[in-house]
């Protein structure tokens, strides 16, 4: 059959039709979200078939299609945004920020260069102005939105390695918490630094970095010849919230010559609330930080965020000429232009701040901070529940930003294996169950549960009954 649509186009008719089908669909899940299951198993057989779909040669109906991704997906997915999903640092998003990347992808912005007076690159570097402001980055200070902290993480370090090494890394050595997250690693290799040239340092109880530590493992690589350049500090640690010691490490980098990059992907959104930024005094002095817009910023996926304190730096790591880019050179100089291309690994971007623009107009940022203190009092809600059950419950970290971790007392008593084995039956039998959504870690080796209470949308009826629901569960266990 020949093609009948080579301009693949849709009349106006037909693309508002398909239009309003698709909001429909977005609001009906707004709307009804809190009511919906957090998740629910597709069906093995459907999910088979459908994966072994030849590619279709015809097109189809766009309302059809629009079933068939609501029946066979959208139906079962796994809803992050859920006030009742607890696990790992979710995502809560939020609508304005939905339509704002509706916008994008629908206009197909290309954020990589300026090209002339243009409204979308000032929207962007008036977003990371704005970002700039709020983690006391001055002048001469610059950022670069990318996908997700693991990003902005390999950002930061390959400016750090540019700076400071200048290209040689022979015996150069970074170190970080045994709390770090695990994108740091990956992108170490992805670098070119081998295992050995990673410093692990202990943390204390509550998963700060010990600082003694750290200064003897410094002078003991030095002593060997070794050359320490970075140490990656973490605001925000994954497993339980715990913020590093910012103000010490801040001059202790000065002191030792190091690159100070903090990772806030999870705890940078602390900084919104003017009851709460005190906890992270001291990032101001680092010379990069990691934000993960995406987590406790409300925006849906992907957006990430890298500062650095000396914007020349990221120009100096990531610029690279070629003669069809020539023309990006050539702007209007009586503008501050800014080709974000040049500040990362990416030509192509997307306009990812977009949806941050548009949610912070549209709620302001006085709304943004009650959402991230609601947050804090949901994990102190969390902390009161467990503690006025603790025949049964042992908190093993404290609410740290908006995260706890605890165990069953009961589990104490049986072999580790047996006891790991319950934990993992309970969180996926409530998983399967559609009910609510929560991740097992391990803290000092030990599995234990864990809550991440990032959700604006979440209630203290929602915290107390996932804990109740958990204690159920394990007790059928036992």
């Amino acid at each position: 059959m020949p093609a009948n649509n080579p301009t693949l186009s849709l009349g106006k008719a037909e693309m508002q039709e398909f239009a309003d089908a698709t909001m429909k669909l977005i609001i009906e899940h707004y709307d009804t979200l809190p009511q919906a299951p957090v998740g629910r198993k597709s069906d093995p057989k459907m999910l088979q078939d459908w994966l072994n779909e030849p590619p279709p040669q015809q097109g189809s109906d766009p309302l059809d299609i629009l079933s068939e991704l609501q029946n066979n997906a959208l139906n079962d997915t796994m809803n992050i945004t859920h006030p009742k999903y607890l696990a790992f640092v979710p995502g809560p998003g939020n609508f304005a920020s939905a339509m704002g990347d509706l916008i994008a992808s629908a206009y197909n912005i290309f954020a990589g260069a300026w090209l002339g007076p243009s409204g979308i690159a000032v929207i962007e570097i008036k977003v990371i102005d704005w970002l700039k402001q709020m983690f006391g980055f001055g002048t001469g200070s610059g950022g670069l939105f990318v996908s997700g902290g693991s990003m902005a993480n390999l950002t930061a370090m390959a400016v750090a390695r540019h700076v400071k090494l200048r290209g040689n890394i022979t015996n150069a050595t970074i170190y970080f918490s045994d709390q770090t997250h695990s994108s740091v690693q990956k992108d170490l290799a992805i670098l070119g630094f081998q295992p050995y040239q990673a410093r692990k340092v202990p943390s204390d109880e509550l998963g700060r970095i010990c600082v003694k530590s750290l200064t003897e493992q410094i002078d003991s690589d030095r002593i060997r010849g070794m050359v320490p350049f970075c140490l990656v500090a973490n605001a925000g640690t994954t497993n339980t919230g715990a913020i590093d010691p910012l103000p010490t490490l801040a001059k202790f980098c000065k002191r030792e010559g190091l690159w100070m990059h903090v990772d806030a992907a999870f705890g940078g959104g602390a900084i919104l609330s003017p009851t709460h930024r005190h906890l992270l005094d001291g990032i101001d002095e680092a010379d990069s930080i990691t934000i993960d817009p995406h987590k406790w910023m409300f925006q849906p996926y992907e957006i990430g965020c890298v500062l650095v304190h000396n914007e020349q730096f990221l120009a100096d790591t990531f610029k690279v000429d070629a003669e069809y880019l020539e023309i990006f050179n050539h702007g209007d100089t009586s503008t501050n232009q800014v080709n974000y291309c040049d500040y990362g690994v990416q030509l192509t971007r997307e306009f990812r701040a977009l949806k941050f623009w548009m949610s912070v107009k549209t709620f302001g940022l006085e709304n943004f901070a009650a959402a991230v203190d609601r947050g804090f009092m949901l994990a102190k809600h969390a902390q009161e529940c467990l503690f006025l059950d603790s025949g049964f419950w042992e908190i093993c970290s404290p609410a740290q930003l908006c995260a706890l971790t605890f165990s069953a007392k009961a589990l104490d008593h049986l072999p580790p294996n047996k006891a790991e084995a319950i934990l993992i039956d309970t969180v996926r039998h409530i998983m399967a169950s559609g009910e609510a959504v929560v991740a097992p870690t391990r803290v000092n080796g030990k599995m234990v549960l864990r809550l991440c209470t990032i959700n604006p949308r979440t209630r203290r009826s929602d915290v107390a009954f996932v804990i109740d629901l958990l204690k159920q569960q394990i007790l059928m266990r036992l």
